[in-house]
């Protein structure tokens, strides 16, 4: 006996319905006014995907049910959390484990990551050319547990001034973003005085041509963007320094790069200020090459696997130390990393 539906029937059967998937969010509601927007709420439910806010009020174990969490949020008590819920529902992915995420809270830490990393051979061999030319390294840093070290040692071999100094937590409150460019001993003197958030990182600065790229991870999706950054520095222009509005030519304070970038002259970075040369500086940012996207991909996919995250973000920058090398271009990227959203 044939028990195959007639093809009437089959044709009158209906669909079954799609999967729905329930993603809990908890973000800052700086971050929630930013990202979660009616758009993005009505693309999210034409793939049949829910958005949920979760209620930071009321414990997490006691929200739900979700298919996946997805959050920008720190500190002991959240992180508790985090580990009760995934003890509860090990197979609800957590986006990013908190274990994972507090490595990128220390500066020394997250770029130790890099420093160890090891890059998977390009899978094309048509990739192997422009990827050759590439190289990636971290900035020199030192960590400095208090302003008395400055006083007693002075600049830590084997930094030259310009270095910037930064909080060594990284954990995305306004404090971790305080950092201060410094151009000699006098700045390094007044950083003494007045640095009050130890320890903290002095790093080298290296010139870069005033544009950084970062690079967005989100699991096996890499996307890369140009951005305004800190200019050029000339050590030996006085006239330069002052107008970058540094501190008696000494030391300059600020909270973000790109904040810092976007409110520098456009001339800073050769410090001629003037209508043909602001146009030059416009045009050399705009016509700045990407570094090659299979490096890029192979240097995301290390650093996923390193750090066991899916949802991060690297800053890429030239060394202007390297140039043209013999008929080949030497890219040296020097690399930072940080959770998105931090």
């Amino acid at each position: 006996m044939d028990c195959r539906p007639s093809p009437t029937a089959a044709a009158g059967a209906e669909a079954p319905p799609p999967t729905t998937y329930r993603i809990g969010y908890a973000l800052s509601p700086k971050k929630v006014e930013s990202f979660i927007q009616p758009s993005l709420l009505n693309l999210a439910k034409q793939r049949h995907i829910h958005l949920l806010p979760i209620d930071l009020h009321k414990p997490l174990s006691h929200q739900g049910p979700f298919d996946c969490l997805l959050h920008k949020l720190s500190g002991p008590d959240w992180t508790q959390q985090l580990r009760h819920f995934s003890s509860l529902h090990p197979d609800v992915p957590i986006i990013d484990p908190p274990d994972a995420v507090l490595r990128l809270h220390d500066r020394l830490s997250m770029l130790q990551v890099v420093r160890d990393l090891h890059l998977p051979e390009p899978i094309d061999e048509s990739d192997s050319s422009s990827s050759s030319s590439c190289s990636f390294g971290i900035p020199h840093q030192v960590l400095v547990p208090d302003p008395q070290h400055l006083r007693e040692q002075g600049l830590p071999s084997p930094l030259e001034f310009p270095v910037i100094a930064k909080p060594l937590l990284a954990d995305g409150t306004a404090s971790s973003h305080q950092m201060s460019l410094v151009f000699n001993h006098q700045g390094l003197k007044q950083l003494e005085e007045e640095e009050e958030e130890a320890p903290f990182v002095l790093q080298e600065f290296v010139n870069h041509g005033g544009v950084v790229f970062k690079v967005y991870v989100v699991g096996d999706y890499v996307q890369c963007v140009k951005r305004r950054s800190l200019p050029d520095i000339l050590m030996d222009d006085d006239k330069a320094l002052g107008r970058l509005g540094a501190s008696h030519h000494n030391l300059l304070t600020f909270s973000q790069i790109s904040n810092l970038a976007a409110a520098a002259p456009p001339s800073s970075s050769s410090f001629k200020n003037n209508d043909e040369q602001q146009l030059q500086e416009e045009e050399e940012e705009e016509a700045a090459q990407m570094p090659p996207v299979s490096f890029l991909a192979r240097l995301a996919k290390a650093l996923r696997n390193a750090l066991g995250l899916h949802l991060f973000n690297f800053d890429v920058i030239r060394d202007g130390r390297f140039g043209n090398r013999s008929t080949k271009e030497v890219l040296r990227l020097m690399v930072g990393i940080g959770p998105v959203g931090y």
